[in-house]
């Protein structure tokens, strides 16, 4: 990955980057909604490979434009291959649960993500958990146990088999992230890293494609801009102005606006396809945002003598 000259580094995040976070944020959000809506008109297995496909083609693009290089010899391959199946499975979860569930449930089951992350780093990464972070966990789980709760009181089996599709692609996102740091692929471009996953939820979308419906059902102007949306925007554009702004801002501080993407996630959902939240939903959101805040929140500096 190219990296930005020394004078170009900040040592926090600014006003610009915090606009830039909250505009990717509310886009990312917004995907979901326009994940659901390609629905109407194409299968969401086949979704997941268009997206990837376009979106990989578009990063290829990006990578040639800016001579990044990508197919030198440096061991990352047999990593590169598990990580790619492990997001083409998450993938698979988040946008066949998507069909099943709400955008809000969906979006609040999925970004629990961190929050698997710092339960496994503490076994497999040696990144030990603290009292504010078991905090942040704690409300996590009360987030989780309102959004099946309020499953339970509707009562619909398919609203439950999306929300655990949704669930579990939270935990293969965390999956992915904690193997990524435990192999060489933490030192690879981050433009090479998407493209390994964009590939793997190729492959695995194509095997998966047999077993799933008919994968056009209707074309239609609507679902397909929300398919392209998908493809060139979120994936081609607002990934690799998120991999920009790690090349110049902290990761810490960047992780801090977290907890705005499934808030803009719910609200979409409410706003555009007049999903509106239920209370627990509302509580969920609360308590899940809330985790996120304590857990990306950064320790104290003791003061020096």
């Amino acid at each position: 990955m190219a990296v930005a000259p020394a004078l170009d580094r900040r040592d926090a995040v600014d006003m610009a980057a915090a606009a830039i976070m909250v505009g990717l944020t509310f886009s990312w959000g917004l995907n979901y909604v326009a994940a659901k809506v390609s629905y109407a008109g194409y299968d969401p297995v086949f979704v997941s490979v268009a997206r990837s496909l376009i979106g990989g083609a578009c990063v290829l693009g990006w990578c040639r434009l800016r001579g990044i290089s990508l197919f030198e010899a440096d061991r990352t391959l047999a990593a590169g291959i598990v990580v790619g199946v492990l997001f083409g499975v998450e993938f698979l979860c988040l946008y066949i649960g998507l069909e099943y569930t709400t955008v809000a449930r969906n979006t609040l089951l999925v970004n629990t993500m961190p929050f698997w992350v710092l339960i496994g780093g503490h076994f497999l990464l040696g990144e030990r958990i603290n009292a504010r972070k078991l905090g942040g966990l704690v409300l996590a789980f009360c987030g989780l146990v309102a959004v099946f709760s309020d499953g339970v009181v509707g009562g619909s089996d398919a609203t439950l088999t999306g929300d655990l599709l949704s669930l579990g692609s939270g935990i293969l996102w965390a999956a992915t992230s904690i193997f990524i740091k435990r192999s060489k692929l933490v030192e690879t471009s981050a433009e090479k890293l998407l493209l390994y996953q964009l590939a793997g939820a190729t492959v695995v979308g194509l095997l998966v494609m047999p077993f799933a419906g008919p994968p056009i059902r209707a074309v239609a102007a609507l679902p397909t801009l929300a398919l392209l949306f998908q493809s060139f925007y979120i994936v081609a554009f607002t990934y690799v102005l998120w991999f920009w702004l790690l090349t110049r801002y902290p990761a810490a501080g960047l992780s801090s606006f977290a907890f705005l993407s499934p808030v803009f996630g719910v609200l979409c959902g409410a706003v555009l396809l007049g999903e509106p939240p239920t209370a627990r939903i509302f509580l969920a959101l609360g308590l899940i945002a809330a985790g996120l805040i304590i857990v990306n929140r950064p320790a104290r500096r003791q003061p020096t003598v």
